[in-house]
């Protein structure tokens, strides 16, 4: 591992391992299917097709960022290839729609919020060791009246609307 982070073999700039990131796109698949039967009581049998769907989407959505090479980032991409395949009149597009709804995409972006929270490097460490104490008063002041305002704001839209 790096010193700034975790030792990453890249073959171009800017370009990654397919089979790594397909790798890792089935971890977070799974992780999502667990995420998904805790969270609204989805077999992750029941839920396999749709994740399965969203999964060979996302690995076709990188390799055509990777091989096409047309400047356009994987997440054109993916949105391309699942626009494509939920088009009514598009034949399957009915049992991707179906497929796909089973899941709830509030649970499957709760453990990626999670990791993407965790994942600091050691950059970040340094920072916060070099700012001590006073970043800590400043990260709890903004989180305290980020959280003061929206309850502020939630009320008086409750109170308007009854």
């Amino acid at each position: 591992m790096a010193a700034d982070g975790p030792d990453i073999d890249l073959k171009e700039e800017g370009t990654s391992d397919i089979s790594r990131d397909a790798l890792l796109l089935l971890i977070a698949c799974i992780i999502g299917l667990i995420s998904n039967w805790v969270g609204h009581g989805i077999t992750p049998l029941d839920a396999l097709a749709g994740m399965a769907i969203l999964y060979a989407t996302s690995v076709g959505g990188l390799a055509l960022a990777r091989y096409v090479g047309l400047g356009l980032p994987s997440v054109a991409w993916v949105s391309l290839i699942a626009i494509l395949l939920t088009i009514p009149g598009v034949p399957g597009s009915a049992y991707v729609v179906g497929a796909v709804g089973k899941l709830d995409f509030l649970s499957l972006a709760t453990p990626a919020l999670a990791y993407g929270g965790l994942a600091l490097t050691s950059k970040e460490f340094a920072i916060a060791r070099s700012s001590g104490w006073k970043i800590v008063l400043v990260a709890i002041c903004v989180m305290l009246g980020t959280y003061l305002g929206s309850a502020v704001i939630a009320q008086l839209v409750l109170s308007i609307t009854g």
